[in-house]
């Protein structure tokens, strides 16, 4: 059963500037916390028990946020303000391992992943969350990580997690394309191969691969015999082809929604859509989205 995951936070989110430049994208709020945070209790609600970040030296406020502050811890005990004393020390479970790793030249997500090899080793399986995409499962208390990572044990095979996107952007994604039929919502299936940000005449599927991923730890030795692709970068699809080519790789078909908290229409998106069902904030929200369409 896979309990280790790999957040590769090294990048330099350009896609997010100007917000970005003095504070990691990963640190970007969703409502009242950073996007990191919603992926790791994505991870941890799935079984996940060891955090492995993949990080930068400039993204020091990552390690921090999930470290103690004693005392802020502190102060808020003084004044008595026990509810968010609780929601700060709720952050990381006692039972969950945070652990840093430096990724020191940007050389892809594939090297990205390469640099975890010493923490998890190459018997291991383990997944892969890519922290600027929120997968949003309510109101199913089944997450979509929890059962791609129960396929893999079902398997044996590696998994990709693909979201359904519309035609007409499909040269925006990874494309899988599955041996027979396109699996059903909440199932996997065997791939043909993948293409990257096919046109739509070219596209196999309209199944993206939205950055969630179940992995055997032999992917570590291809990813270390992998030639730089494009971009001159270490490719985790290279590393991929070459797995499915060898020991066959899965296409796990989400049935939750994801939300690209890396483009600011997506970020937006996310916002409306975790803010209406903050169980705090909700009504509040919903009433002010109401008055400002009204406004219109």
């Amino acid at each position: 059963m896979i309990r280790k995951a790999v957040l590769p936070v090294a990048g330099l989110g350009t896609r997010c500037l100007p917000a970005s430049k003095a504070i990691p994208k990963e640190m970007i709020t969703i409502v009242d916390r950073p996007v990191i945070q919603y992926v790791v209790e994505e991870a941890v609600a799935a079984g996940i028990r060891d955090i492995i970040l993949v990080t930068h030296s400039s993204k020091a406020a990552i390690e921090n946020h999930f470290d103690t502050h004693v005392e802020l811890e502190a102060s808020l005990e003084q004044k008595g303000k026990h509810e968010l004393l609780a929601s700060l020390r709720s952050i990381v479970p006692d039972d969950v391992n945070i652990i840093s790793i430096r990724q020191g030249e940007p050389l892809g997500l594939g090297h990205a992943v390469l640099c975890a090899r010493p923490i998890i080793g190459d018997d291991e399986p383990f997944t892969v969350l890519l922290p600027d995409v929120l997968v949003n499962n309510e109101p199913r208390t089944r997450t979509d990580l929890a059962g791609m990572l129960e396929a893999f044990d079902a398997t044996g095979s590696a998994q990709l997690m693909v979201e359904e996107v519309p035609w007409d952007q499909v040269e925006k994604y990874g494309i899988v394309e599955p041996v027979d039929n396109i699996p059903s919502p909440g199932q996997s299936g065997p791939l043909k191969g993948m293409v990257e940000k096919p046109g739509r005449d070219q596209a196999p599927s309209n199944l993206a691969v939205i950055g969630r991923y179940a992995l055997p730890g032999s992917i570590f030795a291809i990813l270390a015999d992998t030639p730089p692709g494009a971009g001159g970068e270490i490719q985790l699809t290279d590393a991929l082809e070459t797995l499915r080519s060898h020991q066959g790789v899965q296409a796990y078909r989400m049935v939750g929604k994801t939300y690209d908290c890396g483009h600011p229409l997506g970020y937006l998106e996310a916002i409306m859509a975790y803010g209406r069902a903050h169980p705090q904030f909700g009504n509040g929200f919903r009433e002010l989205l109401a008055r400002y369409y009204q406004g219109e």
